[in-house]
């Protein structure tokens, strides 16, 4: 059963930033999200925060100078995301367009490898004769890894977002908003908006040594705001209002044409416009046809699209990543029907929690599947596939995403504190996490995580609740309306918007088996709208929660209401 609650928005507010310029349908939206003033708004680049409050950021603008200066040899090493492929891109361009010339960078294979900077992947860069190793979006949690590196005469310079553990690892520099001392105000940051941030540095560390001559450039960073607009989006981190600044610049430079050629190569593979790239795009587009390459195959190959400046091989790059996509889509509808079989045939979604294993799953899409399984069960899921014959004996390796009422990793570092001996290594977010335990512990695991989810959440953290924003009066159900939302910059911590209102049902028929087509009207306007994923039968009268959608069909654009919710009014 899921609840709708509406969004408490001041009315007061609203006419304020009405009266500013904003028109009246976002000024109430912006009110119901917190935004008091137009101020907060602003769009320049000069209201970024700045560097100077990140731990460790001069440090890593010395040590990389230093390196610079020295000519040495730089390797970064990647996550095998969509914000570590993003990341890694703007490493590598940012430090060759201030000068670098011997820059390299590695992506650890999922299978063979896991996750993070392991002493497997340190051997590996060891081969590339690195003398400065950079990680980004990772390396917090690789104690062990960053001492072999250091073992081995590297000198490491950490940038990461995601959440330390207890021990911190002895790197030359960490730089990461979440570090224990940082004041940065911002502790949303992607890891490709660190990286960003680290490139930043750097370029004021070496225009303070006159690095910069007309012969040698120094670059415009801004023109990097594309890769961080789509890392940032696709990792599905907070948009405060830094985060929401660095993706309206990224975005507001693809409308305009101003983006690289990968980038543009993904925009077309996905059959998308990128004079009309939305957050959508970013995160449900562009996104998942990136991290396919990790999933399936390799991230190099995902990196290699976003590096290239040839626009035939970039669009070579997207159309394999394209069809890896594809395979990963059919790969994910196996796992998410036998999963949903499973709880089905147990029940044990009526539990707190969701464990799920199946010894075929594929590693790399065992987190899809947890997050599709949790939002259909409103329960914290973990997924998981027994890992590798490179990996351990009988270790298997689960993937979680969790409801707002539960962090997941905190959750995790409880279990493994009462239970030190079950979670072989673990890390991650609020709202995901990763994990490794023995194969032959996975029904002790289940049934110490529903327990240990129990006990931290209610009854009620376990309703499902829709914020809507609300009825939509009718003169505003219209394309232009739809096309100014769309415009916006939406994502998670500033929800898109979602309306709520009664409809009479006129039609109904399936699309493609799986999707529910709908005419639905009130008095005195009729719309289109769908259902994703619902083949249930529609009563002639519902209460439900839409947003706005631009139906492009045919060469010929139409509103249409996208249904995420119904129930019989």
């Amino acid at each position: 059963m899921t609840q709708l609650t509406q969004r408490p928005a001041s009315p007061s507010v609203a006419r304020r930033l009405a009266e500013a310029g904003l028109h009246p349908l976002l000024a109430r939206l912006y009110a119901a999200r917190g935004i008091a003033s137009v101020a907060e708004l602003k769009t320049d680049l000069s209201t970024l925060l700045p560097p100077e409050g990140l731990k460790g950021i001069h440090a890593a603008a010395l040590l990389l100078a230093d390196a610079i200066e020295a000519n040495a040899r730089m390797v970064i090493v990647a996550d095998y995301d969509c914000d570590g492929a993003t990341a890694c891109a703007v490493g590598v361009r940012a430090l060759r367009a201030m000068g670098a010339t011997d820059v390299h960078y590695f992506v650890p294979d999922r299978v063979v490898h896991g996750y993070g900077l392991s002493p497997s992947v340190v051997a590996e860069v060891a081969r590339l004769e690195a003398e400065i190793l950079i990680t980004v979006d990772n390396g917090i949690a690789s104690v062990a890894g960053v001492a072999a590196a250091q073992a081995l005469g590297m000198s490491v310079l950490v940038t990461d977002h995601h959440l330390p553990g207890d021990e911190l690892p002895s790197a030359e520099v960490i730089v990461n908003p979440n570090q224990p001392g940082c004041t940065f105000d911002s502790k949303n940051l992607a890891g490709v908006g660190v990286m960003f941030y680290v490139a930043l540095a750097l370029r004021a560390e070496l225009r303070r040594r006159n690095w910069f001559t007309p012969e040698r450039a120094e670059p415009n960073l801004a023109n990097l705001l594309d890769l961080v607009a789509l890392g940032t989006v696709a990792d599905v981190v907070k948009l405060d209002p830094n985060n929401r600044l660095l993706v309206r610049q990224g975005i507001a430079r693809m409308r305009a044409g101003r983006m690289h050629a990968g980038i543009r190569a993904l925009f077309g593979a996905a059959g998308r416009d990128p004079a009309r790239a939305t957050t959508f795009d970013m995160g449900f587009a562009l996104g998942p046809r990136l991290n396919a390459a990790g999933r399936l195959s390799d991230m190099s190959l995902g990196i290699e699209c976003l590096l290239t400046d040839d626009n035939a091989r970039a669009f070579n790059i997207a159309q394999e990543l394209d069809k890896l996509n594809r395979e990963r889509r059919e790969i994910e509808s196996e796992m998410r029907d036998a999963a949903l079989a499973t709880l089905d045939a147990t029940r044990i979604d009526e539990g707190p929690a969701i464990s799920l294993f199946e010894p075929e799953w594929h590693q790399g899409v065992i987190g899809i599947v947890a997050g599709r399984i949790k939002d259909q069960a409103h329960r914290p899921t973990i997924a998981f596939a027994r890992a590798s014959e490179h990996e351990g004996d009988g270790e298997i390796k689960g993937s979680g995403r969790s409801i707002p009422a539960l962090h997941l990793r905190d959750a995790l570092d409880l279990i493994t504190k009462r239970h030190p001996d079950l979670i072989l290594k673990f890390g991650g977010h609020a709202m995901a996490a990763g994990l490794t335990i023995h194969e032959r512990d996975f029904k002790r695991f289940r049934q110490i995580f529903a327990s240990t989810v129990a006990e931290l959440l209610s009854p009620e953290d376990l309703q499902r609740t829709l914020e809507t924003d609300g009825a939509l009066e009718t003169g505003y159900m219209n394309l232009d309306m739809a096309r100014l939302l769309e415009a916006e910059i939406w994502g998670l911590g500033f929800a898109a918007p979602l309306f709520e209102d009664v409809f009479q049902v006129d039609k109904q028929r399936l699309l493609k088996d799986k999707h529910l087509k709908l005419t639905l009207s009130k008095p005195g306007a009729v719309f289109e709208a769908i259902r994703f994923n619902c083949n249930d039968p529609v009563p002639s009268q519902i209460r439900a929660a839409y947003r706005l959608s631009v139906n492009e069909y045919q060469g010929v654009a139409s509103v249409q209401l996208m249904l995420e919710y119904f129930e019989a009014a």
